[in-house]
């Protein structure tokens, strides 16, 4: 839905009235023997994090997280509730109930082994030239093993309105490319870990010893390839770098050993205008199809097929999976208990059929009513904020308040709900279940091609902890299941919620004027819209987040990349400022905000952004987050916004020279 933006109108006061009986931040997570003025990350939840360590499966914590685990819980309770009661065949009940079921049944899925992957390793087995090469690469596509490009819909840049198809690159084990290539010890160590992983897969999977072993040099070298073709995950980031609109001729031309005509056959397109994100990828993809022979190929496919899909195997399969990935790759000690990852593998594969209920058990009419009456408070905050912009000139922040104006805002679910009744689950397969929804979600995403974009659909499930921005379609979105404690609750007061969910939600409206954002029109366009001037001032500003970013480390020497979390960091510095502006605008013509535990409602603010934020992280995971993650460590995360802003100074009245200030001529502000 489209919220009125009624910004002349000024400020909805936010729920209930303030009174003592509203809870506030958590102050036994507090460290007071740290200064908030020295280490404001320590101070706001360092006590919590020294009695709460990391459980062994997790490779973070915090409140934060562990809420979100609470979700998983949630949905286990729901699911084991349903999946003991009959229910209509193509319901939400059967479908979730009955894929929880399989999943969950562990003797079953072990006493299965490989046998469920032999249909699509025999149909690579079968592979004796370059016209089976291409009929089994498009017969993988449509079972999700998306490689070695990827094929997905997405708005197009140039007219939003319309969906178009959108080939990508894929292919990679690895993370990402910087993986395959950089010397560093921490990717040779990871190279090495990966050889030895492919080749236990292949031995999982049947291979001898020394055939796994040739197996595995025979995966790295295509991937290494086709790595070296990628772009690496800062240039990512430029959408005019994926930006290269072809018609189907010039796709057909950029690889004429492949034939596109018979895949858009079988996935069932018309032949159209379509983006092309990586044309030297494809490029090193119609190299590979061209003269890489054909043993190669079955071997790389057949790893691509175990790849995907050893998480869903027996248990040889699924620990040899964790212990390169997980434990190798983030530091995770154990993995989850069975029911908790079949409940997350129910959410991925039927997360609007299973979030009906979640919606029904754990998000009141109250809870949205209230959430959304933050975001349109954040929202006018922002509309001050562009107004306020002493940089911009009049005629680009008319085009900026316009594009505001245009945001679209979803609170909680859906106005309607995907229908998954086509798909056939039964609680007697669950390999067949991961394949039928897998092939689902292809068909689903492929049938949007070709149409006007649809604004009700979402790109998360109900229960999910999590929130996100889409500048082709201009619109924030946020999950029931982030809209809960400790980010949201409607028994906490204002300073807490607009801290801890509003600075979420700042965050996320932040983005439609990031460093990627601001380069989107109203419309959803990759269009200019700024003159010179104001463009070249607004470069300045996102740079002085960039090098402060730059300075940051982890592990004593490695850097943070400032170009990598620019976006992201963009997104903090001014979430934290709207919704703090947002929260003091509501609180007008109210009762005062108490002053709760010997805190001030500004201070509450800020220590509950600090609570929310301030997550504990894995060594490991910590250096795989500042190779390829746009969002910095969360050290960094409450550090690097509240070191910028002046009234986290005075709240806690913080002197110049103070580690959280930052020397005035360093300080950051874009919004």
């Amino acid at each position: 839905m489209v919220l009125p933006l009624c910004f002349a109108a000024g400020f909805v006061a936010t729920g209930l009235a303030q009174s003592a009986n509203l809870n506030g931040i958590e102050t036994a997570d507090l460290d007071q023997k740290v200064s908030a003025c020295t280490d404001f990350y320590e101070f706001s939840n360092g006590a919590w994090r020294a009695q709460n360590p990391i459980p062994s499966y997790m490779d973070r914590w915090s409140r934060r997280w562990k809420a979100g685990e609470t979700n998983k819980d949630q949905l286990r309770i729901i699911l084991d509730d349903i999946s003991t009661h009959p229910a209509t065949k193509g319901t939400p009940a059967q479908l979730t109930g009955d894929f929880y079921a399989a999943c969950t049944n562990q003797k079953a899925i072990d006493a299965a082994g490989i046998k469920p992957l032999s249909p699509m390793l025999d149909q690579i087995s079968s592979i004796t030239n370059r016209a089976d090469l291409q009929r089994v690469v498009i017969a993988l596509q449509g079972d999700g093993v998306q490689v070695p490009f990827n094929l997905s819909s997405t708005s197009d840049v140039h007219a939003p309105q319309n969906v178009i198809a959108d080939v990508g690159a894929g292919g990679l084990g690895l993370p990402d490319r910087d993986y395959y290539l950089k010397p560093e010890k921490r990717f040779a160590d990871a190279r090495a870990g990966y050889l030895l992983h492919v080749a236990k897969i292949f031995e999982l999977a049947g291979s001898s010893s020394a055939d796994a072993k040739a197996s595995a040099e025979t995966v790295m070298a295509f991937e290494t390839a086709l790595a070296k073709a990628s772009l690496d995950n800062v240039a990512l980031r430029d959408p005019s770098a994926t930006d290269h609109k072809v018609t189907f001729a010039q796709l057909q031309q950029m690889t004429p050993n492949f034939d596109w005509a018979a895949y858009y056959r079988s996935a069932k397109l018309v032949p159209a205008d379509l983006n092309v994100d990586q044309p030297e990828f494809m490029k090193e993809v119609e190299r590979q199809f061209g003269t890489t022979p054909i043993p190669q190929w079955k071997t790389y496919l057949q790893w691509q097929v175990l790849n995907t899909y050893a998480d869903k195997l027996s248990t040889p399969f699924v620990d040899a999976n964790f212990a390169f990935y997980q434990k190798q790759l983030a530091g995770v000690g154990e993995l989850k208990p069975r029911p908790t990852r079949c409940a997350e593998q129910t959410d991925s594969a039927l997360g609007e059929a299973l979030g009906q209920e979640y919606v029904k058990r754990y998000f009141p009419p109250e809870a949205k009513a209230r959430a959304t009456e933050m975001v349109n408070n954040i929202v006018a905050a922002m509309h001050d904020t562009i107004e306020g912009a002493d940089w911009m000139t009049p005629e680009t922040k008319k085009k900026a308040v316009e594009k505001l104006s245009t945001l679209n805002v979803k609170v909680g679910y859906p106005n309607k709900w995907k229908d998954y009744s086509s798909i056939a689950i039964s609680r007697d397969g669950y390999f067949d279940d991961v394949l039928a929804t897998g092939q689902f979600q292809v068909a689903d995403d492929r049938a949007k091609i070709g149409k006007p974009v649809d604004r009700d659909l979402w790109g998360m499930t109900p229960p999910t902890s999590n929130a996100y921005y889409n500048p082709l379609l201009n619109e924030i979105v946020f999950p029931a299941g982030i809209l809960q404690p400790p980010a949201f609750s409607i028994n906490v007061t204002d300073a807490v919620n607009y801290g801890a969910i509003g600075v979420v939600i700042g965050h996320e409206i932040s983005h439609g004027f990031d460093d990627q954002g601001a380069q989107f029109d109203a419309q959803g366009r990759l269009k200019n819209w700024w003159n010179d001037e104001d463009l070249k001032h607004f470069h300045e500003k996102t740079a002085c987040v960039a090098r402060q970013f730059d300075g940051y480390t982890i592990d004593g020497d490695i850097h943070i990349n400032g170009k990598l979390v620019l976006g992201e960091s963009i997104g903090d510095l001014g979430g934290v400022k709207i919704a703090y502006l947002a929260f003091q605008k509501s609180q007008q013509g109210k009762t005062p905000a108490p002053t709760i535990d010997g805190f001030t409602p500004d201070q509450q603010f800020f220590i509950a952004w600090g609570q929310f934020r301030g997550d504990e992280t894995r060594p490991e995971t910590q250096k795989m987050m500042v190779q390829g993650d746009p969002h910095p460590v969360a050290k960094y995360r409450v550090l690097g916004p509240l070191s910028n802003f002046p009234p986290f100074a005075e709240a806690f009245s913080c002197k110049v020279g103070s580690a959280m200030i930052r020397p005035e001529k360093e300080r950051c502000v874009v919004w």
